[in-house]
């Protein structure tokens, strides 16, 4: 895998898979599920729009344009349709192009939005004004960070509980992805401004939420109430004991398998 920051990566040979990454994120929090996934799929990993790699945010940041982002992506790769998986944010927009009619399944791990408005008021959006800032001030220090053990995991302790599949030059390329991250705080901005809103009626795909027990910054199960009780009850929710926010990157074989079974239900 480069190193470098780019917009996208296409492999495999299959059905099409489309890989969505969380906030501040690029799409090389994939990089331990692709080899994987892609002996069953054609795989399309995209950075999205107004991260570190991807195309600009055209205008003003809305509710719609990581989801128009990705549309368009999947449109230049002549995608009408696809399995789509996503992280984090990176969930709720898969959710919402399969709202589109544009996903055959969605895998979404520990997809924002599903929380409560108190826990958004209190805790979620605060979280990511403060990291930004903690991550602008830590990116000229990332390979000296990224050197040690130890150094990997207090960059890493939000994201997963054990660290030790993620390498030094993965840690580089997030802090410094999540520095460069433009469309941070205008997101932050349009999520208070705008909420987090489904049109889950319009779902007709099977939908496979897996959440990490051990998640530390969306809460299971506390985190995933709307999606349990409001937008997608139907759904199934699979719990991967004492793992992190980013399973991909800590447990990459049963998340692989995961996103390959949701897939076989459609």
């Amino acid at each position: 895998m480069a190193s470098e920051f780019t917009p996208l990566h296409r492999g495999g040979s299959g059905p099409p898979l489309v890989l969505i990454h969380g906030f501040t994120d690029t799409w090389r929090t994939w990089e331990l599920v692709i080899p994987r996934l892609e002996e069953e799929f054609e795989v399309l990993a995209i950075t999205m729009p107004g991260h570190a790699g991807g195309p600009p945010i055209p205008g003003e940041v809305t509710t719609a344009s990581l989801p128009d982002g990705v549309a368009a992506a999947m449109d230049e790769a002549g995608i009408e349709k696809a399995h789509l998986a996503g992280n984090s944010l990176g969930g709720f927009v898969a959710l919402q192009l399969a709202s589109r009619d544009r996903a055959l399944s969605v895998t979404g791990l520990a997809p924002a939005g599903g929380w409560s408005a108190e826990f958004q008021d209190h805790f979620a959006l605060d979280y990511f004004i403060t990291q930004q800032d903690l991550v602008g001030k830590a990116a000229p220090y990332a390979d000296q960070i990224a050197s040690t053990p130890e150094g990997r995991r207090q960059a890493t302790r939000f994201i997963v509980e054990d660290a030790s599949l993620i390498t030094p030059a993965m840690v580089v390329h997030q802090l410094i992805g999540a520095a460069n991250c433009d469309a941070a705080l205008p997101m932050v901005a349009t999520a208070r401004r705008e909420g987090f809103e489904l049109d889950s009626d319009r779902i007709d795909c099977p939908v496979r939420f897996v959440w990490g027990t051990a998640d530390k910054l969306l809460r299971w199960p506390e985190t995933a109430v709307r999606f349990r009780e409001e937008w997608c009850p139907q759904a199934e929710f699979v719990e991967l004991e004492g793992v992190g926010h980013c399973p991909q990157l800590e447990a990459p074989l049963e998340v692989s398998e995961l996103i390959a079974g949701t897939a076989r239900l459609a």
